[in-house]
């Protein structure tokens, strides 16, 4: 999996999903997110068949829709995602949530279970090369290892400067599952950060620069979005090094947000 990838949350489908995607796609990125929730997976994959790359050069995820508890049903979700995309496999499939977005906490630990054995006998089947979990807390992880075969080789979480994923973190390391970081700019919250603004001016990069070095050194893949052609570009230049009493600082953010 490439360490950085293009975010397509709120990225609208037609030309704004398949232009930002050809653009990451130009510019080197080799990693691209979406979901069927997000609406866009017609214009993502069919930007990636013109980019005239080849398929299994490009790492793509989609996600399970976050109502989806059944096994037939996620069967079948999986099967509109892959003629949407216009693929013949996967290379991550999700768990969009734990709960319906509609009914944030709803307790669906069975229902979770049915979904990723139906992703299980997917990756057996060769149709996915990895499973995973998304916006899962550490009582549904330990939900999913107790009754299913394959620990999840991902959980995709928002985790930005500022807020406290250390509980959800600890359980993904303690079963060693890799954690992908949505949302890097906090939505874009903390591009006008004071702290974060002078970490930017004092490394001569920009705030969202900061965000996701920030992001990789602690050890996760961020998905920054832009559909902006100097910002997809950019958001992958953080070849530089934050010291640790500065990552220390940002660390403390929080107390500020």
């Amino acid at each position: 999996m490439p360490k950085i990838g293009l975010g397509t949350w709120q990225v609208k489908d037609g030309d704004e999903a398949y232009n930002s995607v050809k653009i990451a796609l130009k510019n080197g990125y080799r990693h691209i997110d979406t979901a069927e929730g997000y609406r866009n997976e017609a214009s993502v994959g069919k930007a990636i068949k013109d980019s005239g790359i080849p398929r299994d050069q490009i790492f793509v995820t989609s996600k399970l829709e976050s109502h989806i508890k059944t096994y037939e049903e996620t069967l079948e979700a999986f099967d509109k995602t892959l003629k949407a995309l216009d693929f013949e496999y996967l290379d991550l499939f999700l768990i969009h949530a734990p709960w319906p977005w509609d009914e944030v906490g709803k307790e669906c630990h069975e229902g979770n279970v049915l979904a990723y054995k139906a992703m299980e006998k997917l990756y057996k089947d060769g149709k996915i090369r990895a499973i995973g979990i998304s916006n899962f807390e550490p009582v549904d992880i330990e939900n999913i290892i107790t009754h299913c075969e394959i620990v999840p080789h991902v959980n995709q979480i928002a985790y930005f400067i500022g807020l406290d994923q250390s509980k959800t973190i600890e359980s993904c390391n303690k079963h060693n599952i890799f954690v992908e970081a949505y949302s890097p700019l906090g939505t874009g919250r903390l591009l006008s950060n004071e702290v974060i603004v002078q970490m930017a001016e004092k490394y001569q990069v920009s705030p969202a620069q900061i965000c996701i070095r920030y992001c990789l050194q602690k050890g996760t893949a961020p998905l920054p979005k832009s559909t902006h052609e100097e910002r997809i570009i950019m958001n992958t230049q953080v070849d530089f090094e934050i010291h640790e009493k500065d990552m220390i600082i940002l660390d403390h953010v929080k107390k500020n947000f």
